[in-house]
């Protein structure tokens, strides 16, 4: 694959992040009730550090948890032909049960994704809300799914491939974008 261009550096996705906070504590008028759940892979380490600046702005504590949609994915059948899937196991600090979840994910793009952690969080208790936070926004949806908070609107092509690279999980900081 061929680098095509960085969209975002690290200074970009700090900044990215702390617009983001500040747009969830604003829409919802505060923390009452809130939860930040990560998807695993990258969306639990975007989710810690959303729960910190979070909590920097509102003094205030903000539960967080991780969300393993390993079982809930719609083409876990291809996955298992190549390999056993690995469970990484959810966390969840608290019952979501009639909580706002706030679900962070680092790429938005055909909402499958998105529409297995909504199962798997509605296996697991009945919140109030459901709202979805992207650090990227990639387009070429295959379901009606729509982020409430979307770091940037990258738009690509399906021969694209939007990377995210964070410190936690990678040892860098960037959002990549490659040609097949």
């Amino acid at each position: 694959m061929n680098k095509k261009a960085t969209v975002l550096d690290d200074a970009a996705i700090r900044r990215t992040l702390t617009r983001l906070s500040h747009e969830i504590v604003e829409k919802n008028k505060g923390i009452e009730d809130l939860v930040l759940i990560g998807v695993k892979t990258r969306g639990v380490p975007l989710a810690t550090r959303i729960k910190s600046k979070i909590e920097d702005i509102e003094v205030a504590s903000l539960p967080q948890g991780e969300l393993d949609i390993t079982l809930y994915r719609d083409d876990l059948k291809e996955v298992t032909d190549k390999h056993e899937p690995e469970l990484k196991d959810s966390k969840l600090p608290v019952d979501i049960s009639d909580k706002k979840v706030i679900l962070v994910d680092d790429v938005l793009y055909t909402g499958r994704t998105v529409r297995a952690a909504m199962d798997a969080l509605v296996d697991l208790g009945r919140p109030s809300s459901i709202q979805l936070a992207v650090l990227v926004d990639r387009g070429h949806r295959e379901l009606p799914i729509r982020a409430d908070y979307v770091g940037k609107n990258i738009p690509t092509s399906k021969e694209e491939v939007v990377t995210v690279r964070l410190e936690e999980t990678d040892q860098q900081e960037e959002v990549v974008i490659y040609e097949k």
